[in-house]
């Protein structure tokens, strides 16, 4: 079943990216599988492999037929933009959030009935996903009363519906086919005192219990452990992490223990599998058992409503206890097979989710690389250490293991002068037993992180380097803090007071865990970022992988060498960075789309890189997106950049510091660069994040000159006596143009008018123009163009941007000069190369 998964899985691949008629992939299918039919008395090899072709076959046309999840999403492009009255219902909750100073803020999934617009009343189902706030009141101990929506409720209320927006990168998130995966098309905002309550409900039953069952969950969660634990209890029993901090969630990925803090499949084992024990303690038969354990787990499963990682794990372990009901061989092999291939038959496009794909790969990696090497090495060991007082078991063991038990005899012999007969000789089988489940814990650790490598590096950019110590540390904690709260919530629905101890010991565990993630994750080493491995390092990963899995179960040298192969993989993996995509013996200029903010990309003849500003958000604007994190560096990490040689900031102003600390944390560069700026509590912090990264600070100023990497730097503004500035100004911006051989590119920053007409008595020539403060009409003087006489502009701006830029009299006034313009709104990232005599564009594929 694995190996028909595998080709089933391969033929989904194969029509992903070679689209044919779905009758082609039919005809070709019925013709394999009744060829196979055919040869499977005469030829078995012949008719085993046209079986393997007809799924290929039609895990191709699975695909094709299925089509993609954005194809039933209403056309919403009439609304974009457009102020309207939105009657809805709520489909799925959101936790209500406080922010800053008592603001309160839910987001909400919800389903259109009707939208009203230009006169116009539609009937449709569109899916919005809304954000609703609430402003804090004048006394700062209290806010507004807000609203807590809930699933099916009816609501009105006025906003302006936009369609998702993708940063247009490479290497970019598809955000837009995120929210369609999940039935959503537009985007909406308002205050929750101007949305209108409407009467009768919308839904369904089973789901409004569901939500109610969760919501008082949640709850009961809330009033027996204080806030941070509280937080963790919500993420690791139900799936709600919203309430746990960025900061906590950042050490929990750096320290490659996620998976203990989300619902995974690590929470259903445990759950199970302490159910299990118990029952079978109690004398419930097997078969009783086994359902009990199934019901439970599907009801949780409903329950967390956390969806595919969840079921993905209960499917697996109801086909592993219904083979084990039928007295089959319990192969777990097989188990994964057939349930990566319902799943994969539910929703062929699952297959490139890095959920789907990580999940499996670590139940692969465990049954096929992680229980031989057991099987060989502590397995018999801990056969052995059973029964030790039993003589007549020596006799059905090898000489080596019958040794090892004389000698914990003789060990148990000493003891009991102390300990007492009945004590020595149990305590000593106990002792060897944990010692050798550690040991176990210890190789499957080393396994999973070795396998998990390529992965985690392909879709997260991370070398999980300590995973090994704070999954040592993480596991058991999370293993003691969820019995012991599921025991504390059982419990207080008796009595609060027989919860105390349950409670008492989860929020320990908890504070532990939480306590041990955070301290490996301030470790610099854990800190470790990898670009995008190129394309024949991933193939020779996976090749690895392969060969550990296939040679695992033969002979010891064999074992070794494809250990050996994967681990020297891994190690390359993290520590050689791959080659940067960049043209030889040409100045690269890349604009990249940060929304509405600044971030370029200097790539140097000898590849050399500098990055200049790199986006941001403003407070006001409430967003969780880290520009520098989820933007900037995943550009960066397509292209190959590893590390950055320096770094500049124009200005002190959010839309261009805003990502830069996540970048110094994430490229490490020799040098920042920067003008005078007023003191401000953002550029204060990010000065202490550089001088703590060991990262040069240099202040640049107009009439600083110099040359780097067969570059000319011209420094053109701010000038000299900017230092006395007492408040953040455009006019503050570094400006500064980068010559190589005849041709040059002039980056503005936010300069305005004051500034700009001091540069244009510079005379400053250049071909490429990145236009000033995205287009406003306070930068862009014909002056400064009389006198720099650029061929190309770029504008940096943001899609559907509240301040109206690029004005429409700068566009005018760039068209009058015949200069060809390009918009990181419309364009995404813009590529110029100057090579010294010519300026070529060059829109990088998306």
């Amino acid at each position: 079943m694995l190996w028909a998964t595998l080709v089933f899985a391969g033929g989904v691949f194969v029509g992903h990216y070679a689209w044919r008629p779905p009758l082609w992939w039919l005809i070709a299918g019925l013709v394999f599988g009744f060829s196979a039919a055919y040869y499977c008395r005469r030829r078995a090899r012949v008719g085993i492999a046209l079986a393997l072709s007809s799924l290929l076959v039609f895990g191709a046309l699975t695909l094709q037929v299925r089509g993609s999840a954005s194809d039933g999403i209403t056309d919403a492009s009439q609304f974009d933009g457009q102020d309207v009255v939105v009657t809805a219902h709520v489909i799925r909750e959101g936790s209500l959030l406080r922010e800053g100073a008592g603001d309160l803020q839910q987001k909400l999934d919800l389903e259109a009935e009707q939208i009203a617009t230009d006169g116009r009343m539609l009937n449709l189902n569109l899916g919005i996903r809304a954000s609703f706030y609430s402003k804090a009141a004048s006394d700062a101990a209290a806010v507004t009363p807000a609203h807590d929506f809930r699933y099916g409720e009816r609501i009105r209320f006025t906003t302006k519906l936009y369609r998702p927006h993708n940063f247009r990168n490479p290497g970019a998130f598809d955000y837009a086919g995120y929210l369609a995966e999940n039935g959503i098309a537009v985007l909406a905002s308002a205050k929750t005192a101007e949305v209108e309550m409407l009467p009768g409900f919308a839904g369904n039953r089973f789901e409004l219990w569901r939500t109610r069952a969760r919501h008082d969950v949640m709850q009961r969660i809330h009033l027996l452990w204080p806030e941070k634990e509280a937080a963790l209890a919500d993420a690791m029993l139900i799936g709600e992490n919203a309430f746990v901090g960025r900061d906590l969630l950042t050490d929990f990925q750096r320290t490659g223990t996620y998976h203990v803090l989300v619902i995974s499949g690590l929470k259903v084992s445990i759950l199970a599998l302490v159910t299990f024990w118990l029952l079978r303690r109690l004398r419930v038969s097997d078969f009783a058992s086994a359902a009990i354990v199934v019901f439970l787990t599907v009801g949780y499963a409903v329950l967390t409503g956390v969806g595919a990682p969840v079921w993905r794990a209960t499917l697996m372990l109801a086909l592993y206890l219904c083979s084990r009901l039928l007295y089959r061989r319990k192969s777990v092999l097989n188990a994964i097979g057939i349930a990566a291939l319902i799943l994969l038959l539910i929703d062929p496009e699952a297959l490139f989710g890095a959920s789907f794909q990580l999940s499996f790969l670590c139940v692969l990696i465990i049954t096929a690389i992680g229980t031989p090497i057991l099987e060989r090495t502590t397995q018999p060991v801990s056969s052995a250490v059973k029964n030790l007082d039993s003589i007549g078991y020596d006799f059905a063991l090898p000489p080596a293991l019958v040794q090892l038990r004389l000698d914990l005899r003789m060990v148990a012999g000493r003891l009991q002068r102390f300990l007492g007969p009945r004590v020595a000789l149990p305590l000593l089988a106990i002792t060897a037993r944990i010692m050798l489940l550690g040991a176990e814990f210890l190789v499957i650790s080393l396994v999973l992180q070795l396998g998990f490598t390529l992965p985690m590096a392909y879709d997260f950019h991370r070398a999980t380097i300590v995973s090994l110590p704070a999954s040592m540390l993480a596991v058991p904690l999370t293993e003691i803090a969820l019995i012991a709260c599921l025991a504390a919530l059982g419990s207080s629905y008796a009595s609060l007071h027989i919860a105390k101890l349950p409670v008492l010991i989860a929020g320990w565990s908890l504070q532990a865990m939480a306590g041990s993630v955070h301290w490996i994750g301030r470790l610099r080493i854990s800190d470790t970022r990898v670009a995008t491995p190129a394309l024949w390092l991933t193939l020779v990963g996976l090749g690895a992988l392969v060969l550990a899995m296939v040679l695992a179960r033969k002979r010891w040298r064999l074992a070794a060498t494809g250990l050996a192969v994967l681990a020297a993989t891994a190690v390359w993996i993290c520590a050689v960075p791959p080659r940067l995509q960049m043209r030889r013996g040409a100045l690269e200029v890349t604009t990249i789309d940060v929304g509405q903010g600044d971030s370029i990309l200097l790539v140097a003849p000898d590849g050399h890189t500098l990055l200049v500003d790199a986006g941001g958000i403003p407070q006001w604007m409430r967003s969780e997106l880290d520009i520098g994190e989820d933007v900037v560096s995943p550009y960066l990490w397509s292209r190959g950049v590893s590390h950055l040689d320096a770094v500049a900031i124009t200005h002190a102003h959010a839309d261009h510091i805003g990502g830069m600390k996540a970048v110094l944390a994430n490229f490490r560069p020799r040098e920042l660069w920067m003008s005078a700026n007023p003191p401000s509590a953002e550029l204060d912090g990010l000065l202490r994040e550089a001088k703590e990264l060991k990262v040069a600070i240099a202040p640049l100023k107009a009439g600083d000159n110099f040359t780097a990497d067969q570059l000319y730097f011209r420094v053109l503004a701010p000038a000299a006596d900017a230092e006395g500035s007492a408040r953040k100004r455009n006019d503050d911006s570094l400006v500064m143009s980068v010559q190589y051989g005849h041709t040059a590119a002039l980056l503005e920053g936010d300069a305005e008018k004051e500034s700009e007409r001091r540069i244009a008595q510079q005379q400053p020539q250049a071909d490429l123009l990145k236009v000033g403060h995205h287009g406003s009409a306070t930068s862009t003087i014909p002056e400064l163009l009389a006198a720099v006489h650029p061929r190309f502009a770029v504008i940096s701006v943001g899609a559907r941007n509240v301040y109206g830029h690029p004005r429409h009299e700068v566009l005018e006034r760039l068209a009058e000069s015949h200069i060809q313009t390009y918009r990181t709104d419309l364009d995404g990232a813009v590529t110029m190369y100057l090579d010294g005599e010519t300026v070529t564009p060059r829109q990088p594929d998306r």
